[in-house]
């Protein structure tokens, strides 16, 4: 069971960790996303334990962008406790709402939501159709793209894009490709 911290009251993992009540409980977790696209869960019982679901499955025409705006209100208004969002193995669609919700209430590029998701949590690979919709997202949201989309030997995969606040760090102004 693995259970990734991304940011003090809110955590990242699979199914396995999410059904664990000592997991549960330790984090004094009070809200769970559950974007595995199961509705019939049965999480260990624990007061004041919320459940907001998010049936969508892993696959990259799913909408998993309609969900981004309600999933990150809900973390944000999550103040009793602490968040769990997870999927079935917490690689794919728990870590493109958490990159969501980072750049909505932190403001931080997609760039850089995806960059500290993957420092605490080194194998998410979102689906490029997630990629396509965080992207979009933000667009929408920013008026601006710190990732794109590019052919690559392995098909199409997302790349970094020079960021503006990186100007004055030449080693980071390299595109690197993430793998999905």
């Amino acid at each position: 069971m693995s259970v990734s911290q991304i940011r003090p009251g809110l955590y990242l993992s699979g199914l396995d960790s999410a059904l664990n009540l000592g997991v549960l409980s330790s984090r004094n977790v009070t809200l769970i996303v559950n974007a595995c696209g199961l509705e019939d869960v049965s999480y260990p019982p624990l007061d004041g334990l919320q459940v907001l679901h998010v049936p969508v499955q892993d696959r990259p025409h799913a909408p998993l962008g309609h969900f981004f705006d309600l999933v990150a209100e809900r973390i944000n208004q999550n103040q009793t406790g602490t968040t769990l969002v997870h999927c079935t193995a917490g690689r794919s669609r728990s870590p493109a709402l958490i990159m969501a919700y980072l750049m909505r209430f932190e403001g931080l590029s997609l760039r850089r939501a995806h960059e500290l998701v993957l420092q605490q949590r080194p194998f998410i690979r979102p689906n490029a159709g997630f990629w396509r919709q965080l992207m979009e997202y933000e667009r929408t949201r920013s008026s601006r793209s710190t990732v794109r989309m590019v052919q690559t030997s392995s098909g199409v995969l997302p790349e970094a894009l020079e960021d503006e606040e990186d100007e004055e760090d030449t080693n980071s102004s390299a595109a690197y490709c993430v793998n999905v």
